[in-house]
């Protein structure tokens, strides 16, 4: 069932579209993944680091509405239940249990820098098909790579 006539063409259709829900479910997935470390982080860096992690499930948050809305502007359906979430996502195994904070900062910079190197190849493959969407995902790459940024300073 078609219900939002997209202004692309169906081959730029299918690329976008496939850009667009890769970026979902690994921007849902970073949320869940940040919240659950902000829930289990322990140690002498643990306020900074829980802090921080509200900031990045915030971002990640924002940017999967916008993706979503966009995919849906384009008449591509979205799609972040849990078991496609957890069949594509970028993000590997996290902890269970307590995570102490320097386990913590590896796990966040292991996966915004699997998101982001997604994140850049989708804004290569938008930018002839549809330059609107590459612009979000420019966007919210540029969040994500601060945030990157900051859990490597962390690291060191």
């Amino acid at each position: 069932m078609t219900v939002v006539k997209s202004p692309l063409s169906d081959a730029d259709l299918k690329t976008v579209g496939e850009a667009l829900r890769g970026a979902l479910v690994d921007l849902v997935d970073l949320g869940l993944v940040a919240k659950q470390i902000h829930w289990n982080v322990v140690g002498p860096r643990f306020r900074s680091i829980h802090l921080q992690l509200d900031e990045v499930v915030d971002i990640a948050r924002l940017h999967s509405d916008t993706v979503a809305e966009r995919s849906s502007a384009i008449g591509v359906t979205p799609d972040g239940r849990a078991a496609t979430v957890a069949a594509q996502s970028a993000i590997g195994a996290v902890p269970e249990g307590w995570v102490k904070d320097g386990d913590a900062v590896r796990v966040m910079v292991d996966a915004l820098g699997a998101i982001v190197r997604r994140m850049r190849e989708r804004i290569d493959v938008t930018a002839d098909p549809d330059p609107v969407s590459q612009d979000i995902l420019i966007a919210l790459t540029g969040d994500l790579e601060k945030h990157a940024w900051m859990f490597q300073a962390e690291s060191s």
